[in-house]
């Protein structure tokens, strides 16, 4: 990337190209919900006709307002689920995403629409009319989003970015690269350029992202952009995640931030813990056919323990022993030191690699979760030498433990196997410092998502495992640290 300098400035895109994203969005966004709408109406009017109970006629009455929840239900959960945000996501995750709304919905209306026609002893007769209902708007709005993520990408340009950087080096360029389809860095710049005009570079640049700048450079680069109506994307110190959820307060004439950093209230883990034991014990049970044939299936393939145990952390620095389904050979770490696996790695079984490719292997810690020693949403428990050693890197690292490890977490759901530490970090103290019952709840439905992604299930590549193994460089685990 070359230097940005006088005269040497990207072309800016035009606000009428910007807001082309959004009008596009929005008609895929009323498309999509037209056709699910009116395929649920089909499935709706052709029951109701024959088995309306309610003692009033099939009128616009009723229509209107099936139409209506449906509708609030499709709208609301696509929403939340980013189900309309054609052209962000990935193709694949944006296909989960339709689905999973569609399964959501066509779900909350089996109940509502009985209720409506006050019939519930055919409750399974119109469960399995939504079942087909929900096939069939899975096939057809699937096919449509596809068309219309390529047609995004053929008529929407990427987003031409200039990223201001200082000293410290990290990925974010090169994410950046894998996602040509949002993004297209134009330049990339030092903050501190003799030839580097700060407020031109601004003028003429559709957006700009500050990658580890000082602090006195950011906020005036924050402020020029605001000034001039330019987007600006910045990535975070853990101090400005924390700061994040804090609370807006005046005192007299004086804005002000509260952060109370105080956890979780006390109804909050009551209802968490509540939640945690209730879809665990029903996981088990309605799992349990599962675990019979992974555990038979490990057992045939090379004779040894089903399960695997290893010393892990958890909140307050807790040492238990989390519980897997064994993926690898026995002894795989004979030697008593970590080695985390590889993208190719010899040591996993062929089981192992089905299971942990559908994470079947990590369905054994609801058995922790049920005891109490980990919660279905959290940051993931680490092993005790990684802990270790990141802490050491990364004195903050410790601030993952203030909340119980989880099966899932916000790290899992927008991070990968090989995400750097640091990365892991700031994504958990987003969750942690933004707790919220709806959060754990969007974080669950988004794990749905994830199984559709390989990048997801990454290991890391053989070079990266041999230096978590060897230990060898600080400066290959840490990219950045906060000043």
């Amino acid at each position: 990337m070359q230097d940005v300098k006088e005269g040497n400035i990207p072309p800016k895109m035009s606000r009428n190209t910007l807001r082309l994203r959004y009008i596009y969005r929005g008609i895929c966004a009323l498309i999509l919900t037209s056709f699910a709408l009116g395929m649920f109406l089909l499935v709706w009017l052709d029951y109701v006709t024959g088995n309306n109970h309610t003692g009033y006629l099939l009128g616009y009455g009723n229509i209107g307002l099936a139409s209506m929840l449906y509708i609030l239900l499709f709208a609301i959960f696509g929403k939340f689920l980013h189900a309309f945000k054609i052209g962000v996501e990935r193709k694949s995750k944006q296909l989960a995403s339709i689905v999973l709304t569609v399964l959501i919905a066509d779900f909350f209306e089996v109940f509502v629409s009985i209720t409506i026609l006050n019939n519930f002893r055919y409750f399974f007769d119109f469960a399995w009319r939504y079942i087909l209902l929900f096939l069939v708007q899975s096939i057809v709005l699937g096919l449509t989003v596809m068309l219309m993520v390529d047609l995004y990408r053929k008529i929407i340009k990427p987003l031409p970015v200039v990223i201001i950087h200082g000293d410290e080096e990290n990925d974010i360029l090169m994410k950046i690269n894998q996602i040509p389809q949002k993004y297209t860095v134009e330049k990339s710049v030092r903050y501190d350029d003799p030839n580097l005009s700060l407020e031109n570079l601004v003028e003429n640049c559709t957006s700009i992202m500050v990658n580890a700048v000082p602090a006195n450079v950011e906020n005036q680069i924050i402020k020029l952009c605001f000034e001039k109506d330019k987007r600006i994307y910045i990535v975070p110190q853990l101090a400005d995640i924390i700061l994040k959820s804090s609370e807006s307060l005046n005192v007299m004439d004086t804005p002000l931030y509260l952060s109370r950093n105080l956890g979780m209230r006390l109804w909050q883990r009551f209802i968490k813990r509540t939640m945690d034991i209730l879809l665990s014990g029903i996981s088990l049970i309605v799992l349990s056919p599962i675990f019979l044939f992974t555990a038979i299936a490990i057992k045939l393939e090379d004779g040894g323990p089903v399960f695997f145990r290893q010393d892990r952390i958890t909140k307050d620095n807790k040492h238990f022993m989390i519980v897997k389904f064994r993926s690898m050979i026995v002894d795989a770490e004979k030697d008593g030191r970590p080695h985390p696996a590889g993208e190719k790695d010899n040591r996993i079984t062929r089981v192992g690699r089905v299971i942990r490719a559908c994470r079947i292997d990590e369905l054994p810690q609801l058995f922790n979760i049920l005891s109490g020693n980990m919660s279905i949403v959290g940051p993931r428990p680490e092993r005790y030498e990684h802990v270790d050693k990141y802490t050491q890197e990364i004195p903050e690292f410790k601030y993952r433990t203030k909340v119980k490890g989880g099966l899932t977490g916000y790290a899992q759901v927008y991070g990968k196997y090989n995400t750097t530490p640091l990365d892991k970090l700031k994504l958990d103290l987003m969750y942690i410092s933004n707790y919220s019952i709806v959060l754990d709840f969007q974080i669950i439905l988004e794990t749905v998502k994830i199984l559709f992604q390989k990048e997801s299930t990454e290991g890391f590549d053989t070079e990266r495992a041999n230096e978590i193994h060897d230990e060898v460089s600080k400066a290959q685990f840490f990219t950045r640290r906060e000043k």
